[in-house]
């Protein structure tokens, strides 16, 4: 079994770190920033920003985030939101983003994935996958979780690795700031039937949820918000945990 990777995600809106339930009820959770450092400080294996709200208003991903980002991390990190050609990319990247994420605009135009992986190699590039499960099927949905899209979940995924995406970050919209565990099944299914990495995002409530996802689940990094932003567990002793039920981490 590969090291799993704990992964930190921070939703930023307005600049500010913010946390919800069901991908609404949004809470300030502190500066995007600060709070990176203190988990790269702590031991995360990588961060995930996330501008949750660049699509919805029709803004880019803010180039000076990755900046001051980059310029107090150590460890690789992730941005994503409103990203939706070459060029914000290139932008992205230059600024010190290790990784992008995609998610509307690849559903809306799926050759974007093709463009960006042949650019900047499939290993930068995350398609993120936000879905609810409705009437026995997992619904893709876009622009931050609200608009349903008539792309289902696996074949959507199957897709996106075909046309270059390195990684697939799956949120369950289900789960999402629940604290009630990950989408165990679904996560296994996509790990079984994918060749990239898989990161499980919805749903982390205790170490127990980390353990379940890295081998029910199969996933092979676990990403989480609300618990580590209030302090719920801490990344030290989560690792601890893992190790102890011989789950490998970094």
């Amino acid at each position: 079994m590969l090291a799993k990777r704990i992964v930190p995600c921070l939703d930023v809106k307005d600049g500010r770190t913010v946390k919800g339930v069901n991908f609404v009820e949004l809470r300030d959770a502190g500066d995007p920033v600060e709070l990176g450092k203190l988990y790269s400080e702590q031991g995360a294996d990588e961060l995930v920003f996330l501008d949750i709200t660049a699509t919805k208003e029709k803004r880019k991903t803010l180039a000076d985030l990755a900046d001051k980002v980059a310029h107090h991390l150590n460890i690789p990190f992730t941005i994503g939101g409103g990203i939706s050609s070459v060029g914000d990319v290139d932008v992205l990247l230059q600024n010190g983003a290790d990784k992008v994420s995609v998610n509307s605009s690849a559903v809306k135009r799926p050759a974007l994935l093709e463009e960006l992986s042949y650019r900047f190699g499939s290993q930068c590039i995350v398609a993120a996958i936000d879905a609810r499960y409705d009437q026995g099927e997992w619904i893709v949905h876009v622009a931050g979780g609200s608009v349903p899209t008539d792309r289902e979940l696996f074949s959507w995924a199957r897709e996106v690795q075909e046309r270059g995406a390195g990684e697939i970050l799956f949120t369950s919209m289900d789960h999402d700031g629940t604290k009630q565990g990950f989408a165990i099944e679904a996560l296994s299914r996509l790990s079984d039937m994918l060749d990239i990495p898989i990161i499980a995002s919805g749903g982390a409530g205790t170490m127990e949820h980390f353990a379940e996802v890295f081998t029910s689940g199969k996933a092979d990094a676990g990403l989480a918000a609300s618990i580590f932003h209030f302090h719920e567990i801490s990344i030290p002793d989560l690792k601890n945990y893992l190790r102890a039920r011989d789950i490998p981490v970094r």
